[in-house]
């Protein structure tokens, strides 16, 4: 086998997956494609600019990473990436992996002192960032200590990675790695704390694309990707880059917040056939579709993950567009979605079942398997899990255990085989010595036409024990009174086991998320 090279059997199921000795991943997602004759075809449509090519693509890749070298960098060292949905983003990520170096998509949602911390904890020799995240990262990069030796915006006046790319050259040598050399890093979204660097190796890429992307989504050649949620994160790295470019196929780049109308304008004009959102997004869409028509006809079908989506979004959905929402979970460590519903196989309110190559357990306090129907937390195994986390080795410890990756979450394999959210392990609630999901609770309350969005914590009672109370956001906040909270309890107390029902009822304006469209229910807490 040639170096850089990957050898896919799709006649089995998993697809079998053998890589070269000497495998750099930028080859199979950026080269590849020059050499099977797609040097004219349209990889990216960014929104308010022009079309980028493969060709073109290929050739500012490899600028983006002959200017890194001319810094000076190492093998191996990070560059952290604070870098709007845009080309941009592609060339600096795979420039920096063909040449040799680790790449960082931060999170652009954050605070100074978020970046601050990451820039101190990933000991990163770069970092580079569009102009529109200035006024946070710039503070940051002042107050860091150590500082990185590299620092500046991808255009604008001084020093830019636009000017390093164009003093560049058009060729680029591949750097050296095996399918287990570290590649790039993903901070976890932080739902419970301090976020955690997850390293990803050289093949984790191509095990969710191939997987997940070609072996369970379908997607093809022919297809336009277009995701809401943004490439910094890893549900939005497949979404909206790995995907398309595995398959050759082409993607929307959005670089500003996915609002109801902005994701509707560009379905319009740019018509992609695959759309991936967030259970609160394609709520809020339904909300506005209430009121107006807009053409979503280009669409073949659409996903999400990021949190459960209740059946009661996906059936309004369904007879509003005529279109099914994919349902699936993934995680940061785990890349992309290892649980998925299908075209041809779904379950209204449940994540599906597993997708190929992916083995999951549920396991009871006592570390044993659990019987079918009894919840647990799951446990996931596959060839995309990140190494470990970065100077972390008690996290890593407790989370990845023997190959098995602890996901945070409780679930239920249903009778049919189907794996139905429960909620993450500390949001369980057990009330009256019942354990109770959260995202039960929540889901009722989201199918009554007054609720947007709602969510479940635990609270103790007068005496002192635990008890549902719900936070909820209200489709129009006129409806906040008391006349409503009686009409929602009532509307549990009919749908729900006797002892689930909300104790408490709170109208809120929003509910605090993390950037991939998690509540974050301890800030509630």
């Amino acid at each position: 086998m040639r170096d850089h090279t990957v050898t896919i059997d799709r006649s089995t199921s998993p697809s079998t997956i053998t890589y070269a000795d000497n495998f750099n991943v930028a080859v199979s997602f950026i080269d590849r494609h020059l050499d099977e004759g797609r040097a004219d075809k349209i990889a990216i449509y960014p929104v308010g600019g022009d079309p980028v090519t493969y060709g073109d693509l290929a050739k500012n890749v490899n600028r983006a990473g002959n200017g890194l070298t001319a810094l000076g960098l190492s093998a191996g060292d990070r560059v952290l990436m604070m870098v709007k949905d845009s080309a941009h983003f592609y060339f600096l990520f795979w420039g920096a992996i063909k040449a040799g170096f680790v790449p960082v998509p931060i999170n652009t949602l954050l605070r100074a002192k978020d970046y601050q911390f990451m820039i101190e904890d990933s000991g990163c020799a770069a970092v580079i960032y569009s102009p529109e995240f200035a006024g946070e990262v710039e503070p940051a990069l002042e107050a860091a200590n150590p500082k990185p030796a590299y620092y500046f915006r991808t255009e604008g006046n001084g020093k830019t990675l636009v000017g390093l790319m164009a003093d560049a050259g058009n060729d680029l040598d591949t750097a050296s790695a095996t399918p287990e050399t570290p590649c790039f890093w993903l901070y976890s979204s932080g739902t419970t704390g301090t976020p955690k660097g997850a390293i990803h190796l050289h093949r984790d890429m191509v095990v969710t694309s191939e997987q997940y992307g070609l072996r369970t989504l379908g997607i093809t050649e022919d297809d336009i990707c277009f995701s809401a949620a943004k490439l910094f994160f890893a549900y939005g790295l497949g979404n909206g880059m790995t995907f398309p470019l595995w398959v050759g196929a082409s993607a929307v780049l959005y670089p500003g917040p996915p609002m109801p109308d902005a994701t509707f304008d560009t379905i319009e004009n740019y018509k992609p056939t695959i759309f991936f959102g967030v259970p609160t997004l394609y709520g809020a869409q339904l909300k506005a579709l209430a009121e107006t028509n807009r053409d979503l006809s280009s669409l073949r079908v659409c996903v999400s993950a990021g949190e459960a989506l209740p059946a009661d979004i996906f059936n309004r959905w369904k007879e509003k567009t005529n279109t099914i929402i994919l349902d699936g979970i993934g995680s940061t460590e785990a890349l992309h979605i290892f649980i998925s519903n299908l075209e041809g196989d779904y379950k209204a309110g449940t994540s599906g079942r597993m997708v190929p190559g992916y083995d999951a357990r549920i396991i009871g306090d006592d570390g044993e398997e659990v019987a079918p129907g009894d919840s647990g937390q799951l446990m996931i195994r596959g060839q995309s899990t990140a190494s470990h986390y970065w100077n972390n080795p008690e996290k890593t410890a407790s989370t990845m255990v023997d190959g098995w990756l602890n996901t945070g979450d409780t679930y239920i394999q249903d009778e049919d085989g189907y794996y139905l959210y429960c909620g993450r392990n500390d949001d369980m609630l057990k009330v009256g010595g019942i354990w109770c999901s959260p995202f039960e609770i929540e889901a009722k309350l989201i199918e009554h036409p007054k609720v947007l969005e709602a969510a479940i914590v635990g609270r103790e009672d007068d005496e002192n024990l635990t008890k549902p109370e719900a936070f909820i956001v209200l489709n129009d906040p006129v409806d906040a009174n008391d006349d409503t909270k009686g009409t929602l309890l009532t509307h549990c107390k009919e749908g729900l086991a006797k002892y689930k029902y909300p104790r408490w009822i709170n109208f809120v304006d929003e509910l605090p998320k993390t950037a991939t469209g998690k509540i974050q229910r301890f800030k509630l807490r």
